[in-house]
């Protein structure tokens, strides 16, 4: 099992919006990171910088970066383009984090 954690940033006054949409999500979506290999999925917010902060468990690196390409993803990226940093393509900009810590 892979622990990957990173964050992302959120335009201003987009929190709640951001929240409802997670709230909502699709089905398609949900079983989409089941599928590859994603569990333990947990994002959270600093209110104080809009920085999204990403956890999420995986089984295998190549399965899960193979999910970006699948059609549900590209539909989420767009769907989340208008309330988040993006890259052109509209996946948001996410930055890795290192892990230097863990306690089971």
């Amino acid at each position: 099992m892979i622990r990957k954690g990173f964050k992302m940033k959120l335009y201003p006054g987009m929190a709640e919006e951001y929240e409802k949409r997670h709230n909502e999500l699709w089905p398609e979506m949900q079983d989409m990171i089941h599928e590859h290999g994603g569990k333990n999925y947990t994002i959270f917010l600093d209110k104080e910088t809009n920085v999204l902060y990403g956890y999420i468990e995986l089984e295998d690196a190549k399965k899960w970066a193979e999910s970006a390409d699948t059609p549900i993803n590209r539909k989420w990226w767009d769907f989340m383009a208008d309330i988040m940093d993006t890259n052109p393509d509209n996946s948001p900009v996410s930055t890795d984090l290192l892990e230097v810590f863990h306690l089971d």
